[in-house]
């Protein structure tokens, strides 16, 4: 006598999430994969990475030409979908930035910098990894720790390798947080270092959190 085998709860099978969508004609399946890939990146706070937004849509599609389906639709709007930190998420365009400043409720953001902040700032991205003996070394003084505290509870800078100085001193980089604050995909992507420096007050002004 053979053993009956189980049937599924139907049940069970609803909640079954559809990745494929085979019931539908080839363009209402790529509309809908758009619209799921849009959703989850509207409903992030974070960067969304390439494999993430591949669990939501079929096997063969392509997740950038999804991408740049998205990012075609948004052209004329104030928002856009950024490349940043890996991943992509939705942003508000530079141009209204003073705007959102004026009139929008951003919490306990902070998108001000002081100028020695930034200058710090900028030395721990493009000298990474850097300890305070290094930083005096570039600007001729010391940072202070309090400096240095305060970059770190924005989330902008991080612990990295011990230095090989005598003593060996913590280091510091930069964080994921400070790749999607300016808008950069990774550290590649930094500006040239005349440029950074001579930009540095725009780059305070224009720096989204």
């Amino acid at each position: 006598m053979t053993t009956a085998t189980k049937k599924r709860n139907p049940s069970e099978e609803s909640d079954v999430f559809d990745r494929e969508l085979d019931d539908l004609p080839q363009e209402l399946r790529w509309r809908e994969w758009m619209g799921r890939v849009e959703a989850v990146l509207f409903a992030s706070a974070s960067p969304v990475k390439r494999e993430d937004l591949a669990l939501v849509v079929g096997q063969g599609a392509s997740v950038e030409m999804l991408i740049e389906d998205v990012q075609a639709e948004l052209t004329g709007r104030p928002y856009e979908l950024a490349q940043v930190a890996g991943g992509w998420m939705f942003r508000t365009r530079a141009q209204f930035a003073d705007a959102i400043k004026a009139a929008a409720d951003l919490g306990e953001q902070s998108l001000a910098f002081t100028e020695m902040e930034m200058g710090v700032l900028c030395a721990i991205a493009y000298h990474q990894p850097i300890d305070r003996t290094g930083l005096a070394d570039i600007f001729g003084k010391e940072v202070s720790r309090d400096l240095l505290a305060r970059l770190r509870y924005k989330d902008l800078i991080t612990s990295g390798p011990r230095s090989p100085r005598p003593g060996a001193p913590h280091t510091f980089v930069t964080t994921a947080k400070f790749l999607t604050t300016f808008d950069l995909p990774t550290l590649r992507d930094l500006p040239e270092l005349d440029l950074a420096v001579g930009n540095a007050d725009e780059a305070t002004r224009t720096a989204r959190v």
